[in-house]
């Protein structure tokens, strides 16, 4: 088959839109082209510079997201001699969510523990180590950082400018990434912009020359409803020049077609229901990866990386999975990187590292090896989440037989983090990232500051709110119940109007309590005091309710329905044995803290307590509102978000069938509007109301609450008697609170 070479310069720029983009020597088939139509090739085999043709045992061609085609081939007069040898690095970050420098905006304040200008200098060792590489990401990169919603909300950057994240990632020239669940989270106009993709999409606009990555972005189960095609392209071949050893030592230049494809969480559509709705469906992961898979091998793959943005579940296979990744690793694949679910895969090797997540040491070990990084024998990496890890899976390819073969047996994978050096200091950032973001960053900060024309009198943290501490829910909660309230009392349509005399009650879950790390903790307002109270910014409701994509939403709901909620959020805890005389976790993992809802009810009129001697599904106790126990067939209406109002978090019953409000507004500007509404917050009116206590048990040896270090004094301020003392350090830089859980 005869393929045409092109210097990229000879490709017009109204294809590849960007004259910085046009970096790469490319290899363009002219072979027909499934989902993208083939724009580039006229234009290249018309040029009136005949680009030199060759004869080529393989022709392969997949569109990047910004337009590009990657093809490599080996000429007959560089033929490979059988048994060469080339040895690889696939280096992964993922869930990035806009920490492109070491800051924390809802504290003002550096956070050494995280950041992409970090992971840069990971990235430099790693392809130090060695030269033959490929850089990639697997998703959630535009959200989650005050920098985020200031470039996406509050002061949207415009189809000439380049998101900073995406600036950092261009300059660390990445060869290619994948989507994640969070880059739906600003809506299809504003992804389809950033990233310069026309998305088929009917009604979806798109910007003309926009700023974006120039890498190639894909993504093979999201496809447009009336075109039934991928928005993006489901997959791409990457060409790469690599210098690989001949069986007599000696080196040669050698090319390698390496596919990506990439696969987002179906619950998108639940999640980003206001953004996607009738405008694009999802696949299950396996059946994509079964189509495009083999379709990647016939245009000449050597290698097939693919890119799940999502964990490991070894349920039964369902296309509705959020965590399907394992059933990727018997799709032809060779190497599998994972994210989502922000967790450290392999087992870290450093010093000191952590454990494994217990979510992950529970998988079966005949699919899945925590210590090599293997699942189904596919390598496999999840370098965390915030840039605190990079993702190395290191592979050797031998030539054998006309192709190249994965020497599986020596293959190895690691998720490298910041103290992989000596297991005690962080690595220093690479200083010429900060610069690429100068001008963004110091708008946030000068967006973070603003004064949200609110007081407070009294510190709200999350520091303990697994143990009672309710200073950074409460408010929330009180925010949402007042939207719902007046929601219904304005309302003109007469379902609503008839759930009037119902009770409404909120939830909502301590989203910053420990998730990524000992800094990763909600922290206003620090030593305010009564006689000296603090005046909120605007970062401050972000800090208390994180996630800015989240809408609020109501469900109408029965007592038995709220018993099973209730039971779901308990799972949190361990089951603590009280004759045990060994150290119990009393929150063994906080991969799922978003998901622990906290209920309230005005004047604190529900209550309820946890008993955490009981195996999970019967924990909860006591469970009354206005002093009267809660029966099945009592009727609630429940304030929360339509993350959880869909199904997110598997709470029996709660699946979208019993929303009876589906509000506009964002739950982040819920919480601050009711805010600036107040004017001044308490701790009496504000912070204290706790709806919630375990059942007192004595234990016979220590229970302890992994939290930030140096906070014993904070839980002494909220009246936590049952924080008794703060103990030594673990792995992963938490301090072990003793807890008494006979106060």
């Amino acid at each position: 088959m005869h393929v045409t070479q092109c210097n990229d310069q000879e490709i017009f720029p109204k294809y590849n839109s960007r004259p910085e983009r046009l970096k790469k020597r490319v290899t363009v088939a002219p072979a027909s082209y499934k989902d993208k139509p083939p724009t580039i090739l006229p234009k290249v085999l018309m040029h009136k510079k005949m680009c030199l043709t060759a004869l080529a045992a393989l022709a392969v061609s997949a569109c990047g997201s910004n337009g590009s085609s990657n093809l490599g081939v080996n000429s007959p007069d560089n033929t490979i001699p059988e048994g060469t040898v080339l040895k690889l690095g696939l280096l992964e970050t993922t869930d990035i969510h806009q920490n492109v420098l070491s800051y924390d905006y809802y504290g003002l304040k550096a956070d050494t523990s995280l950041g992409l200008e970090r992971t840069a200098t990971l990235i430099k060792g790693a392809r130090q180590e060695n030269p033959n590489n490929l850089l990639l990401d697997d998703g959630d990169v535009i959200q989650g950082t005050l920098l985020g919603d200031y470039q996406a909300v509050a002061a949207p950057v415009t189809c000439s400018g380049t998101l900073a994240v995406h600036k950092v990632m261009n300059a660390l020239k990445y060869d290619g990434a994948g989507m994640g669940n969070h880059e739906f989270n600003y809506g299809l106009d504003f992804l389809s912009q950033i990233t310069n993709t026309d998305f088929g999409v009917p009604g979806v606009q798109k910007g003309s020359n926009c700023g974006a990555p120039n890498f190639p972005l894909v993504l093979s189960n999201v496809v447009g409803v009336s075109s039934g095609k991928p928005i993006f392209n489901p997959y791409a071949l990457i060409a790469k020049q690599f210098t690989a050893t001949k069986p007599d030592g000696g080196s040669m230049n050698v090319a390698l077609n390496v596919g990506i494809i990439s696969f987002v969480p179906p619950q998108i559509m639940d999640w980003d229901q206001k953004n996607l709705a009738g405008k694009v469906m999802v696949n299950g992961v396996q059946e994509s990866a079964l189509k495009y898979v083999p379709e990647m091998r016939s245009k000449g793959a050597d290698l097939v990386v693919a890119l799940s943005h999502g964990g490991l579940d070894a349920s039964p296979y369902s296309p509705k999975m959020e965590n399907g990744s394992l059933y990727l690793a018997t799709t032809g694949i060779d190497a599998l990187m994972l994210g989502h679910a922000h967790l450290i895969f392999p087992q870290a090797r450093e010093a000191g590292a952590p454990a494994i997540d217990a979510s992950l040491a529970a998988l079966p070990s005949t699919l899945v090896d925590t210590s090599k990084g293997l699942v189904n024998g596919i390598p496999a990496v999840m370098a965390q989440s915030w840039g605190r890890r990079l993702g190395i899976i290191k592979m050797v390819l031998k030539y054998q037989g006309g192709k190249w073969v994965v020497q599986k047996d020596q293959t190895s994978v690691e998720a490298r983090g910041f103290k992989y050096a000596d297991g005690k200091t962080n690595i220093d950032a690479d200083p010429t990232i900060a610069p690429l973001v100068a001008t963004e960053h110091q708008a946030t900060l000068s967006y973070a500051t603003q004064p949200l024309g609110t007081t407070t009198d009294f510190e709200m943290s999350a520091y303990f709110s697994l143990v009672g501490d309710v200073s950074a829910i409460q408010v929330v909660n009180q925010a949402q119940i007042d939207y719902v309230k007046t929601f219904l009392a304005s309302s003109t349509d007469p379902v609503l109007a008839s759930y009037k005399s119902i009770p409404v009650i909120s939830c909502s879950a301590p989203f910053k309590a420990g998730r990524n790390g000992p800094t990763d903790f909600t922290d206003v307002a620090p030593g305010a005091s009564p006689a000296a109270p603090f005046g909120l910014q605007v970062r401050n409701p972000g800090d208390l309710y994180l996630y800015g994509n989240n809408n609020l939403q109501a469900v109408k709901i029965k007592g038995s329905d709220l018993k099973n909620w209730l039971e779901t959020a308990a799972k949190q805890f361990a089951m603590i044995n009280p004759a045990s005389t060994g150290e119990q976790d009393l929150v063994p993992s906080y991969s799922t803290i978003f998901n622990y809802d906290v209920f309230y009810a005005e004047n604190n009129a529900m209550q309820y307590q946890i008993d955490v001697t009981k195996p999970a599904g019967s924990r909860i106790v006591n469970l009354t509102y206005a002093g009267k126990a809660v029966a099945d067939s009592d009727d609630f209406i429940v304030a929360t978000n339509d993350y959880r109002a869909g199904g997110g978090g598997n709470v029996p019953g709660i699946d979208g069938s019993k929303t009876i409000i589906k509000s506009p507004d964002a739950s982040q500007a819920v919480v601050s509007a009711w805010l600036k509404k107040q004017g001044k917050i308490t701790n009496a009116a504000n912070g204290s109301g706790q709806s919630w206590s375990f059942v007192k048990v004595a234990t016979q040896g220590p229970v302890i609450l992994r939290s930030a270090p140096g906070k014993l004094a904070v839980a002494q301020v909220r009246g936590l008697g049952r924080v008794t003392a703060e103990g030594a350090l673990d792995a992963s830089g938490f301090a072990k609170y003793a807890i008494d859980l006979s106060k």
